[in-house]
C-alpha cells in the first residue's frame, strides 16, 4: 500500500511540473522573443537620427525584458516547492505517525 501511495504521489508531482514548466517555458521564451524584436528594431532605428530617441526606449524597454528572466525563474521555482511542500506534507506526516507506533 506504501509503495503504491509513493507511487501515485510521485505520478501527481510529474503532472504538476510538466503543466507549470510549460507555462513558465512559454512564458520564458516569449520574453527573450520580445527581448531580441525590441534590440533589433531599436539598432536600426539607430541608424535614423529622428528614430534615435526612439531606439534608445527600445533599448530601455529590453533591458527591462532582460531583468524579468530571472523574475520568471524565481517565481517558476517559488510555486514548484510550494506545491512540493504541500504534496509531501501529508506524506511526511502519516509516515511520521506510522513511526509513532512502531
Amino acid at each position: 500500500m506504501k509503495h503504491k501511495e509513493e507511487r501515485d504521489m510521485k505520478a501527481r508531482m510529474e503532472r504538476y511540473e510538466m503543466f507549470f514548466k510549460k507555462r513558465y517555458k512559454v512564458l520564458y521564451t516569449v520574453n527573450d522573443f520580445m527581448i531580441g524584436v525590441l534590440f533589433l528594431v531599436g539598432s536600426f532605428f539607430f541608424f535614423s537620427e529622428k528614430m534615435k530617441s526612439a531606439g534608445i526606449w527600445l533599448f530601455v524597454i529590453g533591458s527591462f525584458l532582460l531583468l524579468i528572466r530571472p523574475t520568471i525563474r524565481l517565481i517558476h521555482d517559488f510555486h514548484y516547492r510550494k506545491h512540493l511542500k504541500k504534496q509531501y506534507k501529508p506524506h511526511r506526516q502519516a509516515a511520521d505517525h506510522s513511526q509513532s507506533f512502531d
